[in-house]
């Protein structure tokens, strides 16, 4: 299960990418409940600086793919990783000496948004460099695990810190949790990465991942399904404030305690992933139906605590989703591309939220469970539609025809005396 952290690289990229999430985490649920003090608990204002956040992952996730193609992502990353750390460590000293704004939290969701635009593909196309072809889906299964170990532990301490000291030490914390990650890569023996060739600089070469994506209906599939259900039915870091505030009336601890929950499922899911060697596509369709229908009964709980305990299978349908999603993408990519191909996935995974939070957003004003019912529903509705599709086209054999073809292909088999001869 954690064969890839006998590598030296990536037990080192680990090792300080496990620190810097727990502060990553413990950002997202500090900024989400300024925001909403800023706002007087304005869902709008809060689906607006998602959507701020987000934003430049339409105009820069691409290009952050072509970039990766082209440089040497070590290094990219090291500037990368850097400049997020700086915009922690503004907000931090915004709040902690009491001047901050609404404007000021908007701004810097911008370009904390637009640097992870950029680093996003860069860092998921660098895995393969540190671990190899063969040790891949396990490295991104370990990473989705360390991503939600990291999401159970960040917001349980955020939420206790919020109420205890207040927000802006908890963005001061982020910053610091940088020093592990940039120390991690900055340590790393270079000769033992496994790069490829960087491609040379030419026109054109975001509009060719774009045709390469086109002419793959397999990838096409997943990126299609993967925009619409990260658009509409993963949007926890809105919906569980909402839910938390105005439907339960609860504090900065209770939207932590229901980060946590969905955050033990998700891991629980990424452990699961991390046992499976390869991907499988209806795994993948299967996962987002179940996704979308606990989404929906979640959203009907009558009370936090069965709310949250829902979170912790909702996570585990999540996690399923994500991680099979990813490992088909950069397993079934050429090196040359891998770089393009995984900046319209980023595109496709987070490129929805500047229409989603708003939209979402609206909703939690009308209501505040129809965002994540809603969610749930969208979610359902297009994987059950993507599912049939790909059936009759033969992408997915019902179980019965699988049956009786390997049924077949045992009955044509020779026998070990056969091969012997």
């Amino acid at each position: 299960m954690f064969s890839s952290l006998r590598i030296y690289n990536y037990r080192l990229y680990a090792s300080g990418q496990i620190i810097s999430l727990v502060g990553v985490w413990m950002q997202r649920v500090a900024q989400d409940w300024l925001v909403l003090e800023l706002s007087n608990g304005s869902p709008v204002a809060l689906g607006f600086a998602a959507s701020l956040q987000f934003l430049p992952v339409l105009l820069l996730s691409m290009w952050g793919g072509v970039l990766a193609d082209r440089m040497d992502k070590r290094k990219l990353l090291l500037w990368l990783e850097s400049a997020l750390g700086l915009c922690a460590l503004a907000l931090g000293l915004l709040d902690v000496t009491g001047v901050v704004q609404l404007w000021h939290v908007y701004l810097l969701c911008l370009l904390l948004g637009a640097f992870s635009a950029v680093e996003t593909p860069v860092r998921q196309s660098f895995v393969v460099e540190m671990v190899g072809r063969d040790s891949l889906t396990n490295a991104v299964a370990i990473n989705s695990m360390m991503f939600n170990l990291a999401r159970i532990i960040g917001p349980a301490i955020a939420g206790v810190t919020i109420v205890a000291i207040g927000t802006g030490w908890v963005f001061l914390a982020n910053a610091i949790s940088f020093v592990g990650v940039v120390g991690g890569i900055w340590l790393m023996r270079t000769k033992q990465l496994l790069r490829a060739d960087p491609v040379p600089r030419e026109k054109g070469q975001l509009l060719s991942g774009l045709r390469y994506v086109r002419s793959r209906p397999d990838l096409l599939t997943v990126m299609l399904l993967v925009f619409f259900i990260a658009t509409f039915g993963m949007n926890f870091y809105m919906t569980l404030a909402i839910i938390a505030r105005n439907v339960f009336g609860g504090d900065a601890d209770a939207y932590g305690l229901l980060s946590t929950l969905i955050a033990v499922g998700t891991l629980a899911g990424a452990t699961l992933a991390a046992r499976r060697k390869t991907p499988r596509l209806s795994v993948f369709i299967g996962s987002g139906v179940v996704f979308g229908v606990l989404e929906i009964i979640s959203g009907m709980m009558p009370t936090m605590i069965l709310t949250g305990l829902m979170m912790i299978p909702v996570g585990i349908a999540m996690m399923t989703f994500n991680t099979t999603a990813n490992a088909t993408i950069q397993l079934a990519v050429e090196p040359e591309m891998r770089g393009r191909v995984m900046g319209i996935y980023m595109l496709v995974f987070l490129g929805g939220n500047p229409v989603g939070g708003p939209l979402m957003g609206w909703l939690g004003e009308i209501n505040g469970r129809a965002p994540i019912i809603i969610g749930g529903a969208v979610s359902m509705i297009v994987t059950i539609t993507a599912w049939i599709i790909l059936t009759k086209r033969g992408d997915i054999e019902r179980p019965r025809l699988r049956r009786r073809r390997d049924a077949a292909r045992a009955a044509a088999a020779p026998e070990p005396a056969e091969i012997a001869s």
